[in-house]
């Protein structure tokens, strides 16, 4: 074969080899033989062309990854939630831009069925959870209701039906997105007609500093695993160029990691709902704190610092490309 065509049908491939890297083990390792075969039979045909030169070079790039990511398996759990978890995040930003859309729209429709209907709060939330309510809320004890249960019993509780919400959320995901959309509709209607209750009750202010103390975990958890079920389901929609088996096969794994990854964060909220949210009584200035500290980790977690990660691993493919072997004659 002449080396021209060698390259004409080779070019594109490298091309993708060099700019579209992966962490995905199993595809580095599919591309490393395939690109170590072409590697092979340049040094054959063209041993000193500067297309054997340019093979080497990106042959050794891909040794390089592989090499280094058997070391780091010692931190692998480290590295899991300081680089590919955010990584994961700025990279379906845009899935979990819609979840929080739909659960936002879902708020305000569940607040206006409360303010126009009297009796939708005790459709969503129940007869027995408002009367009760209403009563502590005579007493001068709104939320005596997180005061009723010994704190261990009640996480326990409360981290168990949290965990499969966020699970369900997700792999309700497989039925093209909508399931997830469903969960999402549920939770988000409940949220807005439960706050405009006690807004409505004159507290609404006092519910804020109290709730949101876990809320904010919580209802972020929520809206992301919500994502994480977009993810599942777009995969499955819209696989691309990804035969649809593979295109579902990565939209899981990348789903599932998204999950997996926020479920300390789940805990974390059914912790302070059990043993923080109770202290009804505490400083404004300690419950402002938690509420302040719970939405700046969610915002640069979530949100500022997976595109400054993304962009320094940008900048640094950047560099690497500029000092590679770039020419194939």
């Amino acid at each position: 074969m002449r080396e021209a065509v060698f390259v004409k049908r080779g070019t594109a491939k490298w091309t993708e080899f060099e700019n579209v890297p992966t962490n995905d083990p199993d595809v580095l390792a599919e591309q490393f033989i395939a690109i170590t075969d072409d590697l092979a039979y340049a040094k054959t045909f063209y041993p000193k062309s500067n297309t054997t030169k340019y093979l080497n070079g990106l042959a050794a790039r891909f040794h390089q990854t592989i090499y280094k990511n058997k070391k780091e398996q010692g931190s692998r759990f480290i590295k899991f939630w300081t680089t590919e978890l955010p990584l994961l995040f700025a990279q379906h930003r845009k899935q979990l831009r819609y979840s929080f859309i739909f659960f936002f729209v879902f708020c305000l429709m569940g607040a206006l069925s409360a303010k126009y209907d009297n009796t939708f709060v005790r459709l969503i939330l129940g007869d027995g959870y408002v009367n009760m309510t209403n009563e502590n809320i005579a007493k001068g004890n709104p939320f005596g209701v997180y005061k009723e249960e010994e704190p261990a019993l009640m996480f326990l509780h409360i981290a168990q039906n949290n965990l499969y919400i966020t699970v369900a959320s997700f792999v309700s995901g497989v039925f093209f997105s909508i399931g997830s959309v469903i969960v999402l509709m549920r939770n988000g209607i409940m949220l807005g007609s439960f706050q405009y209750y006690f807004f409505s009750k004159g507290v609404g202010m006092q519910s804020v500093l109290v709730i949101w103390i876990h809320g904010t975990l919580e209802i972020s958890s929520i809206i992301i695993a919500g994502g994480a079920g977009l993810i599942l389901g777009n995969s499955l929609i819209f696989p691309g160029t990804y035969k649809r088996v593979d295109s579902l096969k990565k939209g899981a794994i990348d789903g599932m990691k998204i999950t997996i990854g926020i479920l300390p964060i789940v805990v974390i909220a059914a912790i302070f709902e059990s043993f923080v949210t109770r202290h009804t009584e505490m400083p404004l200035w300690l419950s402002c704190s938690i509420l302040a500290g719970s939405f700046l980790f969610i915002l640069w977690y979530v949100i500022i610092y997976p595109s400054i990660l993304t962009n320094k691993l940008n900048l640094i493919k950047q560099n690497e490309s500029k000092n590679g072997v770039k020419t194939i004659a």
